[in-house]
């Protein structure tokens, strides 16, 4: 008999193009969380390729991609991004990227019009357009979410969404 599926499908959100790229982008968020969440220590910091690429590193570089993208903070060297502080534990890592997340959202209920500019405080000129960040971040996450995948089982052989 197959084996039945255990992870999360894809969401079926509703009609709205808004509704429909936030869907997506939180289903994504919720997928590397999770794939981070209680990696066993020290593999969930070990560069598991050649890259350096890890499964903190990871979640380091989009908790600052959502902060800058969403919040409007500067980000000065990207390649840092993916390096997680030595002392962090998973779960502090996780914690941080779910907390970005949260303020990201906030600013999307504030902000309907696909079309119109991000705010970017303390900054000049006009930020990327919701629709432009919401299909940046589904991007920037699932191409991440890839690697957290393989990273992941790499560790302790733990598969799914």
């Amino acid at each position: 008999m197959p084996t039945r599926r255990t992870d999360t499908p894809p969401p079926r959100t509703a009609n709205t193009e808004a509704d429909v790229l936030r869907g997506f982008l939180d289903y994504l968020r919720t997928s590397i969380a999770r794939k981070v969440e209680g990696a066993p220590e020290p593999q969930a910091r070990a560069a598991a390729v050649p890259s350096g690429t890890n499964l903190l590193g990871l979640l380091t570089h989009l908790t600052a991609v959502e902060s800058a993208t969403f919040l409007g903070a500067e980000v000065a060297d990207w390649q840092a991004t993916f390096h997680a502080d030595p002392d962090d534990s998973a779960a502090e890592v996780v914690a941080r990227y779910r907390d970005a997340v949260a303020r990201a959202n906030a600013v999307l209920d504030t902000h309907a019009d696909l079309g119109a500019a991000l705010p970017r405080a303390g900054r000049t000129g006009s930020g990327p357009s919701v629709r432009w960040a919401l299909t940046h971040l589904i991007e920037e996450t699932g191409r991440h979410a890839g690697h957290a995948d393989i990273l992941r089982e790499l560790a302790d052989g733990s598969t799914g969404r």
